[in-house]
């Protein structure tokens, strides 16, 4: 059985992702790992190349700015990799997004199981979502909190919308709905630092990703200057747990203060109830579900 990685990046130093640390996270168990590359102007693609693992391959790849709908350009990188898999396996880790060395080999064993049993497509895998420090996680209705990031190949499995999941399509039919894979859950967390950065390279980050989003107008009438607030927000929960060893140096070098006050709490009345139901049972009521989970 071969497994192979693969991710896409681009201006990753520009932007602080975590990029490397993701790469490497996974190295242990894939056989390959792709890397596509969009045209960077930071050194993005010299630091994956420095690397220098012999697993690594690079695609490098020109970003078309012109695709601004509904972040269908993260679904295009994303297939670009998912197009180069030649293996039996598919493991996608973005590039804010991290794998805890204690769970690889759980990770391989899950993947055999899963390899065992011709009815299941792929893995659903939990998700831990840092936002503000590496302390404070956003576990809401507004965020995922399970999503696929491993499947087997061959099935035609693509990215769906904004790069979030995976799907299969048909490549006789044009629509763009697909169909749900069918995935076993898993305990293996995925590490999401996409809000771990310096407020006003937050704020940065956040304006130009808007283009991919929204059109010209919706930009001059939201973009502004300034810090993000990472308080505007419905709730945010303490992390107590460990980090993965590989973000010892980027949580080392964190160069900004944050402290959470919930009284600057978004959240709507609705919202606070099936909250409270999730915290008290233990399960959020009409979440999305973009899988079919197999039991």
């Amino acid at each position: 059985m071969i497994i192979e990685g693969f991710t896409y990046v681009r201006n990753g130093l520009k932007m602080d992702y975590p990029f490397l640390v993701s790469i490497q996270s996974i190295l242990p168990v894939v056989d390959r790992m792709i890397v596509v590359v969009g045209n960077s102007e930071d050194g993005t693609r010299e630091a994956v190349e420095n690397l220098n693992d012999p697993k690594i391959e690079i695609i490098d790849n020109l970003w078309d700015e012109e695709l601004r709908t509904s972040g269908a350009i993260f679904r295009q990188q994303a297939n670009i990799g998912v197009d180069a898999l030649r293996g039996d396996w598919g493991i996608h880790i973005q590039a804010d997004e991290v794998i805890h060395e204690k769970d690889l080999a759980k990770l391989r064993e899950q993947i055999e199981l899963a390899q065992a049993r011709p009815e299941v497509d792929g893995l659903l895998f939990p998700f831990y979502h840092f936002r503000g420090d590496y302390f404070h996680i956003h576990n809401t209705r507004r965020t995922h909190p399970y999503e696929i990031r491993a499947f087997k190949t061959g099935r035609n499995v693509r990215s769906y919308k904004d790069s979030q999941g995976f799907r299969i399509f048909d490549p006789n039919d044009p629509g763009d709905v697909g169909t749900k894979l069918k995935v076993l859950k898993t305990d293996i967390p995925i590490f999401h630092y996409s809000y771990t950065r310096h407020p006003s390279l937050m704020k940065r980050k956040a304006n130009y990703f808007h283009r991919f989003w929204h059109g010209d107008e919706w930009l001059k009438a939201h973009t502004e200057d300034g810090l993000f607030n990472f308080n505007e927000v419905d709730i945010l929960e303490r992390f107590e747990g460990s980090h993965p060893a590989l973000m010892a140096p980027i949580i080392a070098r964190k160069d900004w203060d944050f402290v959470y006050d919930p009284s600057q709490s978004n959240m709507k009345p609705k919202e606070k109830f099936l909250y409270w139901v999730q915290r008290k049972f233990g399960k959020r009521l009409f979440g999305y579900k973009n899988y079919k989970l197999i039991r």
